[in-house]
């Protein structure tokens, strides 16, 4: 294993790189993927690279964060949020979600401060309690991995969370490489994560298609410039990613294979 600005990179994967006929679902991985209109900027892209986010599209994770942010609320006297509340506070950043979470009165830079340390000892202490991988992201990602297909991991979750998320929920750790939010670097939708993981995937971006749950994700793949697709099953709605630039929105992990069909 090597690492590279503190993320997993690895050199070696196990797998041939070569399409594979799944039985039960009939699809055949392989490079060429169209559009869902087969027209337009994506109607023939070859993909030999995914990436990833985390929250929403790999990892449920809302609960966890919900209940760690609510106890920071409920600590100082304020208001706490229903769970559905949090899935349009997540996906900029922890401390935009703390900011989010807050009463207008309390986002003082001070207040913020002060309630992002108490989420990140909450949160860090508690991040396993209910979070798991999506109903045939395992599945999904080994299949990838089987096919010799390239994945990176790209959140704006604070990296350690983001390391030790994938090391808990995928203990072979089948990702090339890893990147969550770091101090003084910029942050999806900015294009920054997703060409450091093209990079060192040694893949184009034009190659590369990426996966999340929310606008920011699909206006940094277009940023970027890879194939953006949706990922229905997360916390947000197909509106949000069609108008934030979707090529296509998938309800279940495993449409992602239809869109690398040979």
């Amino acid at each position: 294993m090597q690492v590279f600005l503190g993320c997993v990179g690895r050199i070696h994967r196990p797998g041939k790189h070569s399409a594979i006929n799944d039985q039960q679902t009939g699809i055949q991985l392989g490079t060429t993927r169209n559009s869902r209109t087969g027209t337009g900027k994506y109607s023939t892209v070859k993909i030999k690279a995914v990436l990833f986010d985390l929250d929403g599209t790999l990892l449920d994770t809302l609960d966890d964060i919900a209940d760690a942010a609510n106890q920071v609320l409920a600590d100082r006297g304020l208001k706490i949020h229903d769970r559905e509340a949090y899935r349009w506070f997540i996906g900029d950043g922890a401390r935009i979600l703390v900011t989010r979470a807050l009463p207008e009165d309390r986002r003082s830079e001070g207040d913020v401060d002060n309630c992002l340390a108490a989420f990140k000892d909450q949160y860090g202490r508690n991040w396993h309690h209910k979070t798991q991988p999506y109903e045939g992201i395992t599945r999904l990602v080994a299949m990838l991995q089987s096919a010799g297909t390239k994945m990176a991991v790209v959140s704006n979750k604070p990296h350690a969370f983001t390391e030790t998320c994938c090391r808990r929920f995928f203990p072979d750790l089948p990702f090339d490489f890893i990147l969550g939010q770091q101090e003084g670097r910029p942050v999806k939708p900015d294009p920054y994560q997703a060409l450091q993981a093209a990079t060192h995937l040694r893949m184009p971006p034009s190659d590369c298609l990426f996966l999340g749950d929310s606008g920011v994700d699909m206006e940094t793949a277009r940023r970027a410039g890879m194939f953006p697709v949706g990922a229905l099953w997360g916390f947000r709605r197909r509106d949000e990613l069609e108008t934030a630039g979707a090529a296509a929105c998938i309800k279940h992990p495993l449409d992602l294979l239809k869109w690398m069909d040979d």
